[in-house]
């Protein structure tokens, strides 16, 4: 597998699909969820409230992923997959986390997807210290060995996170 770590924005990249850090409803929010559903239009969110709820509110449990199309997206397919919220480590956080991109990848395996880009999942307002979650996300990526997808973009908002991806590429 060809991994990458490229600065920018993750709804202009030309990929397969996108891994949108999502909530349980799917239903849009802030940050990367939120500018993935502005980007992908309307029809994304109608797609996302389409799939069916697991439990009251949830159509995406922690941890896990779904997969809708990309519409307005270069991507032709949305991958959302929720992380946790960081609880100071002792609430199985890391397993959670490993669980997004694994998950992530076995959709995009399942759909036959050649190419995957993933944000800094739960990095934001879900509070994942970045020192901690940026080894994740490269090991998990690291260790998967089914054939597709042949290739992962970790897209990096700024050139700060960018680095730390790129310094972890390196070890």
């Amino acid at each position: 597998m060809r991994i990458e770590v490229v600065e920018g924005d993750i709804t202009a990249l030309p990929v397969d699909a996108i891994v949108n850090a999502a909530n349980h409803a799917l239903l849009g929010g802030g940050g990367v969820d939120g500018a993935i559903h502005r980007a992908a239009g309307p029809r994304l969110y109608e797609a996302c409230r389409a799939l069916p709820e697991v439990s009251p509110g949830v159509r995406c449990p922690t941890g896990e992923a779904r997969i809708t199309a990309g519409y307005d997206l270069r991507a032709r397919f949305v991958i959302h997959t929720v992380g946790p919220v960081w609880r100071g480590g002792h609430a199985d956080e890391a397993d959670f986390l490993t669980a997004c991109y694994r998950n992530a990848l076995g959709v995009a395996a399942a759909h036959g997807l050649g190419s995957l880009a993933f944000p800094a999942i739960s990095c934001g307002v879900f509070g994942y210290p970045i020192e901690q979650a940026v080894p994740i996300a490269v090991r998990a990526a690291r260790e998967w060995t089914q054939r597709r997808p042949g290739r992962v973009v970790f897209c990096c908002f700024d050139g700060a996170m960018a680095s730390r991806y790129r310094a972890m590429l390196m070890m």
